[in-house]
């Protein structure tokens, strides 16, 4: 079972990054994906899922109208478009793969996880 989550960066608030996650297609074909992020002594936040059709999305509030979730199952990868990045947006971004065809707001709905990418947003 393997996530690669990559596209983190270094970015000034205001700018965009694109997030990709690419699985095996035995890992995500019919099931949801969710991007979560970290920092350091806080727990690990939900950020966006995503249904394995791809039709049906949620985000954190603290998120919404500023970053999409999307997927190419034919490609066996999700996205997360992040416009309008802000200084509080830094974290390691984890992409995840469902216990289910839906997309859960906790991590423990979900049972394989990245390895993390860093975004850092400077002011």
């Amino acid at each position: 079972v393997q996530l690669q989550a990559s596209g983190g960066g270094l970015v000034q608030a205001g700018g965009s990054l694109r997030l990709s996650c690419a699985t095996s297609r035995r890992t995500s074909s019919n099931n949801g994906m969710g991007w979560f992020r970290q920092t350091p002594g806080k727990e690990r936040e939900f950020v966006a899922g995503i249904n394995w059709r791809g039709d049906s999305t949620s985000y954190a509030a603290s998120v919404k109208g500023r970053f999409t979730i999307s997927r190419d199952n034919a490609k066996n990868t999700v996205y997360l478009q992040m416009n309008s990045l802000k200084p509080e947006d830094t974290a390691v971004y984890y992409c995840a793969v469902a216990l289910s065809s839906m997309s859960p707001g906790v991590s423990s709905g979900y049972r394989y996880w990245g390895q993390g990418t860093l975004v850092t947003v400077s002011s």
